[in-house]
């Protein structure tokens, strides 16, 4: 695993695009759409539509995964 970014792609409602984040964070993510029974697409596309116009979607995946984990263990 590396500390650097990543570039991947997503599709959100049918465009593609992509988001440079760390190994960790994306199998974080992976992981929780699984857990969710969801696609990742459907997940980044429900994180995209709840972020605010000043946040890049790389940043609400970071902090949905952090919010995530954090409230598995409070």
């Amino acid at each position: 695993m590396t500390g650097r970014p990543v570039k991947r792609s997503l599709t959100l409602r049918g465009h593609r695009t992509s988001v440079s984040l760390e190994d960790e964070f994306w199998e974080s993510f992976r992981a929780i759409a699984d857990e969710r029974g969801e696609p990742i697409n459907a997940l980044a596309a429900e994180i995209d539509a709840a972020r605010g116009l000043d946040t890049g979607l790389a940043s609400a995946i970071r902090l949905f995964v952090l919010r995530h984990f954090r409230d598995k263990a409070g």
